[in-house]
């Protein structure tokens, strides 16, 4: 089968999209599929691990971008001609005026999270286009349905590569911080809940691994660049301090005990509402926050048997289970 996925962020790009389409791909190809990405111009095109990639060069994140897509479209229209399955990663609207030139062309999407809070009329409206005009669809998590009024064909949470986990001995009182440093994130919030912390734990380790819009307001923090192997650096922190899908997936996988924050209704049901919403700790403000990691440090019997509770789900939660879901939409 050959397929064509449309997505924003791509190889070499670090996210949690950009995980997702990779791994799906690679397992795509080992199966025997044909798989070709179109993706925004950051990098090279070529093979990368069998995946085509194809790129729109000069995009502007602007108004006038679809048209631009459009016509990109349009000069390299016998990449959607030669494709069985066309899957959009979000962007549907990059594919809005072919779905009406090749109207028998079977066209999916997969809805990633959400773009703000509060959620614009305009949002839902897109979605829901896409959706209708969609031959079906796949949401990571629960909460679009509630939010977007979505009707998921198959409702996903992402997976992980669970490996052997490092036993050697660490600084219990210490955490980690990966992602992007912004609003979504909460990686401001993380930073005041360690100030709280370090007023009764002084030697408190906080690293803070990112790229984003907030990088300047945390010189006074340990930080790095976000690299693609973030994961390994959980083995060198006792906790993890991230709120987002792929990044509390890995944490379950590498025996951390997984703190997140939210602050809006929307980021509280898409932690709440998730299948794994009782192995971490889900709190609305750096001072909770601050109080259950004093808590966990005080009783490491229930850090280890939420611990072993959530190592134990997120085993399940493998790359094949999510292609299968792909395979399934696609029948």
């Amino acid at each position: 089968m050959k397929i064509l996925f449309l997505t924003r962020g791509f190889y070499p790009g670090i996210g949690g999209v950009e995980k997702h389409v990779e791994e799906v791909s690679k397992i795509l190809i080992k199966k025997g599929h044909d798989l070709t990405v179109v993706t925004k111009s950051y990098g090279d095109e070529g093979l990368y691990k069998g995946i085509k990639i194809k790129r729109i060069k000069k995009m502007q994140d602007n108004w006038f971008e679809k048209f631009y897509v459009w016509i990109w479209f349009w000069k390299n229209k016998q990449l959607i001609k030669n494709a069985d399955i066309v899957h959009a990663h979000d962007v549907f609207y990059w594919y809005l005026p072919f779905r009406f030139m090749f109207p028998r062309k079977k066209v999916f999407i997969t809805f990633h999270g959400y773009e703000s809070y509060p959620v614009r009329k305009r949002a839902i409206i897109v979605r829901k286009i896409s959706e209708l005009l969609s031959n079906g669809n796949i949401c990571v998590g629960d909460f679009i349905k509630k939010w977007y009024g979505t009707k998921a064909n198959f409702v996903i949470y992402g997976a992980v590569n669970v490996s052997a986990v490092n036993k050697r001995t660490i600084n219990r009182q210490s955490a980690i911080f990966y992602g992007r440093l912004d609003d979504q994130t909460g990686v401001l919030d993380y930073a005041k809940a360690t100030e709280l912390i370090k007023e009764k734990y002084p030697k408190f380790d906080f690293l803070i691994l990112g790229e984003g819009k907030y990088k300047h307001r945390l010189k006074g923090y340990n930080t790095k660049k976000f690299k693609k192997n973030a994961v390994k650096y959980l083995e060198n922190y006792n906790f993890a301090f991230v709120s987002r899908y792929l990044s509390i997936l890995e944490a379950l996988a590498a025996k951390r005990l997984a703190f997140a924050l939210y602050d809006n209704p929307i980021k509280e049901d898409y932690l709440r509402m998730s299948p794994f919403s009782g192995y971490i700790v889900i709190e609305n403000s750096p001072k909770k926050l601050a109080e259950r990691v004093d808590y966990y440090l005080r009783n490491r019997q229930a850090e280890e048997e939420l611990i072993e509770k959530g190592f134990s789900w997120v085993t399940n939660q493998t790359w094949e289970n999510v292609v299968g879901a792909y395979l399934r939409l696609w029948r």
